[in-house]
């Protein structure tokens, strides 16, 4: 089930996540790793900031995994977007995924990435804040886009690395972030722990 550079590298992490996404990004920078998605209820809750609520949740899902009782640190991440203070996850439908287009288009909205490492010694945590404008979209794109299936399981309702980089005007942070894996904070952290990054690159 891991994503590797190189098959036969030992992995050195468990990824909380099935996102295909999540899984290229780590291959990305060389670190062999094995999957066990965590399974959390991701609520929002009562007068949560967008950055908590995806603190908590990469947190929560990195715990989850790790208190299953394997030997391999635990790396989650959740991504939020955000407008005018207000969280945009997963489209419910698609009447909800062209309403966040529509709220989306022609504005600049904020990613909020968080990645969190749980090891024997605790979690650590790194939040990832990025901004992408997008251009002005018409209704019958909005539609058009909605029939692909990209924005169906995406936050915000669009994925940057797919069909959805058409509507992308500007972006102002990490690329991999709004992706959903920051590769900077996430490093930092694996770094930390003592764990190698580049391990499942070729020489």
């Amino acid at each position: 089930m891991s994503v590797t550079h190189a098959a036969a590298a030992d992995p050195v992490i468990c990824l909380a996540s099935m996102s295909p996404r999540r899984r290229e990004l780590l291959a990305q920078i060389g670190v062999p790793h094995t999957v066990d998605a965590a399974h959390v209820d991701e609520s929002l809750l009562t007068a949560e900031s967008p950055a908590d609520y995806v603190a908590r949740l990469a947190c929560l899902k990195a715990a989850t995994v790790r208190q299953r009782g394997g030997a391999l640190p635990v790396l989650a991440a959740d991504t939020t977007v955000v407008l005018d203070g207000s969280v945009y996850a997963k489209p419910a439908d698609r009447a909800d995924g062209i309403a966040m287009l529509a709220a989306l288009a022609g504005r600049t909205h904020q990613v909020l990435t968080a990645v969190a490492l749980a090891t024997r010694e605790g979690v650590t945590l790194r939040v990832n804040r990025s901004s992408v404008t997008f251009r002005n979209i018409e209704r019958a794109e909005m539609e058009a886009y909605w029939q692909t299936g990209e924005p169906h399981d995406k936050a915000g309702g669009y994925a940057i690395q797919g069909y959805g980089a058409v509507f992308v005007a500007e972006l102002s942070g990490s690329y991999s972030g709004v992706m959903g894996l920051p590769l900077l904070e996430t490093a930092e952290l694996l770094r930390a722990a003592g764990i190698r990054y580049w391990k499942g690159a070729a020489p």
